[in-house]
């Protein structure tokens, strides 16, 4: 497994988010697990793609479509899609809650890692990418990598 630049274990990190929404403002949320999760985010990492957060009536901030697997000798399985709730500061809700009736914005999951022996997820403010901004994306990062490989031709000779 990775490590962060904090020294934390990185579980696993949405990369499609990037490319799928222009990311806005990012939030540390603590995820409550039962234990089988837990033991399974320390041997296997999590599936994030369908990740996205949810704030219910009651202000409560919960994470759905968070994919963990289950482990094959768990006393106890779990369901692996099962909605997980996040632990955030009521001011860090009531933010978030105004930054989600703005139009076209969503709260996706951008990675899951282990700080200081407790499960964190990283949460990101977006809104979703056009066709034509994804195309833009992909151009500009064949372009760069384009530039990386002459620049180590060059230095090759």
């Amino acid at each position: 497994m990775a490590t962060s630049p904090s020294g934390d274990r990185l579980v696993s990190k949405n990369r499609r988010a990037h490319f799928d929404y222009e990311l806005g403002e990012r939030f540390e949320a603590g995820l409550v697990l039962i234990g089988s999760e837990a033991r399974s985010l320390r041997q296997h990492s999590a599936d994030l793609r369908d990740a996205w957060v949810d704030i219910d009536a009651r202000s409560e901030a919960w994470v759905k479509g968070l994919k963990i697997p289950e482990m094959a000798h768990a006393a106890f399985g779990h369901d692996e899609k099962r909605p997980r709730k996040l632990l955030l500061h009521s001011e860090q809700i009531r933010k978030l809650r105004v930054k989600l009736e703005a139009e076209g914005m969503t709260l996706v999951v951008t990675q899951c890692y282990f700080k200081q022996g407790r499960v964190k997820l990283e949460i990101a403010v977006a809104r979703g990418k056009k066709n034509y901004d994804k195309r833009r994306t992909i151009k500009e990062r064949d372009a760069t990598r384009d530039a990386q490989a002459a620049i180590r031709r060059v230095h090759r000779s």
